[in-house]
C-alpha cells in the first residue's frame, strides 16, 4: 500500500546517453506514467556514473552505436527492467541489488537495447492489432462455440509463442552485445537463476499492481531459456571477455536502499508501519506481509489463511456497519455485524462465507480514512478468529520517536573475515524473511557454496 490509493474493489538522473533522445508528449506521459508507478526515480550519483559506464561501453559494443539510450533507475524494491520504443531503458533499485557484478548488470541492460534494436515493441503492437482483428471477426461471425473457443485460443498461443520468440531473440543479441563490450557472457544465464530463486521466496503479489511485477512476469526464466542464454554464452566465451566487474560494482551499490521506501509504508517481518501516515499493526502469526500500491496483502505459511489491508472512502454519515453490508462483498451474515472501537478507533466486524475461504472483515475510522482488514480461511476456526482480532486489536498510532526512526534497509558490503560462515553472515541480516537463503541469493551462492576469507559480500542491515 506504498501510495494507500482508493480502493474501488473488495533520481531519475539520465545516465549519460552518447547523444540525446527526442522526446515526444507521448514519451513524456509514458515516462511520468512509469515514475508515477515505480515510486518516482532513484537518485544515486554513485550508481548512476557506473550504469553511465556500462551503457557507454554496450552501445560503442552494439550494431547500431548511433542510437541514444537513457536509463532511469526507479525507486522500487522489485526487481524489474523493460525499456520503450525510443530508447528510454528502466531499471529498479531492486534489480540492482539483486546482481551480484557489473556483467549480469549488463546482460540486464544489453537485453532491454535488444528490444529496441529489433523494434520489438512496435512490431508486438503490430501483431497485438492483427489478433484483435482475428478475435473481434471469430466473436461476431462464429457460429461453432467450440470452434470459436479453439480459434480464441489459438490467437493467444500464437502472441504467446510470438512473444517467446522475442525473448530468446533479445537474449541472443543481448549476450553478444555484452561479449563484445569485453563483459561475461556468462552473467545473462547467472542472473537468471538469481530472479527465479528470488521469486521463490516471495509470497503471492497482486498481479494488478505494477509495482509488484518483477522482471520474469514478462522475461520468464524457463530452465529452456537459462539453458539457450549458457549456450548463447559459450559461443561467445573467450579469455577477452570475462571481465565481471565485481569489486567496482560492489563499491557502486554499497548503502543502496533495499526494499520498500519507509516514507510510502513498509514491512518489518509481521509489522506494517507507515510514518506519513502514522500508524502500524502486525499480522497473525506466520503471516508474510507484502506491500502493493493498492494494499498490504498477507498469506500464511503453507496458504491456509490470507489477509488485505486497504483504504476506501466512506461517507462520514455512514456508520461502519451500514458499510460492512452495504453490499461490496457477497453473503455477509447480517447477524454477526458488530460495532467496535478499537484503541479509541470507531470500527465494526462482520462475517462472510463462499465457496471455498469464510471471510472475518473489520472496518476502522482513522482521521478521515477508512481502513478495511479483510481476513480469508478456508476453514475458520476460534484460534483463527482470535489472531485476526488481535491483528486489528494492534492497530495503532505511531509515536513521534518511531516515526523519526522509520528508517529504509540498505545494503552494506563488508568484507569476510576468517570464521565467517553464511549461517554467521545472514544472522546480520535485518528486516527480511528467510535471511540465509535470502544472504545466499544476494550473493550469487547456491545451496552448497561457501564465503571465502577476504571476498565481499553483501548484506541488508536497518
Amino acid at each position: 500500500m506504498s501510495r494507500f490509493q482508493i480502493a474501488s474493489t473488495p533520481g531519475l538522473g539520465p545516465v549519460k546517453p552518447n547523444k540525446p533522445a527526442a522526446q515526444t508528449p507521448a514519451t513524456e506521459r509514458e515516462h511520468e506514467r512509469i515514475l508515477s508507478s515505480y515510486g518516482g526515480a532513484y537518485d544515486d550519483p554513485k550508481l548512476q556514473a557506473l550504469i553511465s559506464k556500462t551503457v557507454d561501453r554496450l552501445v560503442a559494443a552494439s550494431e547500431r552505436p548511433d542510437l541514444a539510450y537513457q536509463v532511469t533507475i526507479l525507486n522500487s524494491g522489485a526487481v524489474n527492467a523493460f525499456a520503450l520504443p525510443t530508447g528510454q531503458l528502466y531499471v529498479t533499485r531492486g534489480l540492482v541489488a539483486l546482481a551480484s557484478d557489473t556483467s549480469e548488470l549488463s546482460s540486464v541492460l544489453a537485453h532491454e537495447m535488444a528490444h529496441v534494436l529489433a523494434k520489438h515493441a512496435s512490431i508486438r503492437e503490430d501483431e497485438a492489432k492483427k489478433a484483435a482483428v482475428v478475435t473481434r471477426v471469430v466473436s461476431e461471425m462464429g457460429n461453432d462455440a467450440d470452434m470459436t473457443a479453439l480459434a480464441l485460443a489459438k490467437t493467444k498461443l500464437t502472441m504467446a509463442s510470438f512473444s517467446r520468440a522475442q525473448e530468446f531473440e533479445a537474449d541472443g543479441i543481448g549476450v553478444g552485445i555484452s561479449s563484445r563490450a569485453s563483459f561475461d557472457p556468462f552473467g545473462a544465464s547467472r542472473f537468471l537463476s538469481a530472479m527465479e530463486r528470488n521469486a521463490a521466496l516471495k509470497a503471492p503479489r497482486n498481479a494488478a499492481d505494477p509495482r509488484s511485477l518483477d522482471f520474469l512476469s514478462s522475461h520468464p526464466a524457463t530452465p529452456e531459456r537459462v539453458q539457450n542464454a549458457q549456450a548463447n554464452a559459450r559461443q561467445y566465451a573467450s579469455p577477452e571477455s570475462v571481465e565481471r566487474d565485481r569489486d567496482a560494482y560492489l563499491s557502486a551499490i554499497d548503502n543502496l536502499v533495499y526494499g520498500e521506501d519507509p516514507s510510502e509504508g513498509f514491512v518489518r517481518g509481521r509489522r506494517f508501519l507507515h510514518p506519513k501516515l502514522g500508524f502500524t499493526f502486525q499480522a497473525p502469526d506466520s503471516f508474510f506481509l507484502e506491500n502493493t500500491a493498492q494494499a498490504v496483502v498477507g498469506v500464511k505459511d503453507g496458504g491456509s489463511q490470507a489477509m488485505r489491508f486497504d483504504v476506501v472512502r466512506v461517507p462520514s454519515e455512514q456508520s461502519l456497519g451500514d458499510y460492512l453490508n452495504s453490499g461490496w462483498m457477497d453473503n455477509v451474515d447480517k447477524a454477526s455485524i458488530e460495532d467496535l472501537t478499537i484503541n479509541g478507533f470507531p470500527a465494526a466486524t462482520a462475517t462472510a462465507s463462499g465457496e471455498q475461504w469464510q471471510f472475518r472483515t473489520y472496518a476502522l475510522r482513522f482521521g478521515t480514512d477508512v481502513y478495511r482488514f479483510i481476513f480469508a480461511s478456508k476453514k475458520q476456526t476460534n484460534e483463527s478468529d482470535k489472531g485476526y482480532r488481535d491483528t486489528v486489536n494492534s492497530f495503532r498510532r505511531l509515536t513521534l520517536a518511531e516515526i523519526q526512526a522509520a528508517r529504509p534497509l540498505r545494503l552494506k558490503v563488508i568484507t569476510v573475515q576468517p570464521g565467517d560462515t553464511v549461517e554467521s553472515l545472514s544472522h546480520r541480516m535485518q528486516g527480511v524473511d528467510r535471511p540465509q537463503e535470502r544472504f545466499r541469493i544476494l550473493n550469487g551462492l547456491d545451496a552448497r557454496a561457501s564465503v571465502k576469507p577476504r571476498e565481499r559480500v553483501k548484506i541488508v542491515v536497518d
